[in-house]
C-alpha cells in the first residue's frame, strides 16, 4: 500500500496517522510515534515492530507525508525518520531478516513496477533484468549444478537456490533505492 488504510488508526498512539511510515515489516505508525518508541529504548540498535517484534531496519513516509516539509514540526520529524534510515537502513544484518523482509520489498517493487507515475533508476532496472535474465537461463538450460534429469525434485534445489538469491538481490537494491529515495544517502 502506499498509504495506511483509510479505517486504521496508529497502533501506538491509537489516533489517525500524522506523517505516516510504513517499516519494512508492512506495518504502519506515525512517524513521531515510531521515533518515541526508538527513543525509548537503545539508541544503538534499530527498535522492534510494536506488533510483530521485528527489528524496523527502514522506515518509508508516504509521498503525502515528505510534501510536508514546510511545517516546522513534520519537517524536524522527516529528518529524524532520514537519521533512522541512515543509521539502520543500510541493509539487514542477518540472512533469517533478510528473508523475512523479501516479501516486503518485492511487494513493493512489483507494485512501484506497474504504476506508471513512478520511474526506477535506469541502473537498477538493468541490473533487475539482467538478475533475471541470467537466473531463467541457468534455469532453463539443460547444464545444472544437479540433474534434474538424474535426481528428480532434488534437481530443482539448486534452481530454487539460484531464484532465491536473485530476489534477494533484487530487494537489497530495492532497498538501497528506497533508502536513497527517502533521504538515506
Amino acid at each position: 500500500m502506499e498509504s495506511p488504510p483509510e479505517d486504521d488508526v496508529c497502533s501506538i498512539c491509537h489516533d489517525w496517522f500524522t506523517l505516516p511510515c510504513q517499516a519494512n515489516c508492512s506495518h504502519w505508525f506515525c512517524g513521531n510515534c515510531i521515533l518515541r518508541v526508538w527513543h525509548h529504548g537503545s539508541a544503538l540498535q534499530p527498535c522492534k515492530c510494536p506488533i510483530c517484534r521485528r527489528f524496523i531496519t527502514l522506515l518509508i513516509p508516504t509521498d503525502a507525508a515528505a510534501q510536508e516539509r514546510q511545517d516546522t514540526e513534520a519537517s524536524q520529524i522527516l529528518e529524524n525518520i532520514e537519521k533512522y534510515n541512515r543509521n539502520f537502513g543500510g541493509g539487514s544484518s542477518s540472512l533469517i531478516q533478510r528473508l523475512r523482509d523479501l516479501p516486503f520489498f518485492m511487494r513493493r517493487l512489483l507494485r512501484e513496477l506497474m504504476d506508471p507515475q513512478r520511474s526506477l533508476p535506469l541502473v537498477f532496472r538493468a541490473r533487475m533484468i539482467f538478475a533475471m535474465v541470467m537466473s531463467a537461463i541457468y534455469v532453463l538450460s539443460p547444464v545444472d549444478i544437479i540433474p534434474e534429469g538424474i535426481f528428480g525434485l532434488v534437481g530443482l534445489l539448486d534452481d530454487l537456490i539460484i531464484l532465491l538469491i536473485v530476489l534477494l538481490h533484487v530487494a537489497t537494491i530495492y532497498r538501497s533505492v528506497l533508502l536513497y529515495r527517502h533521504g538515506g544517502s
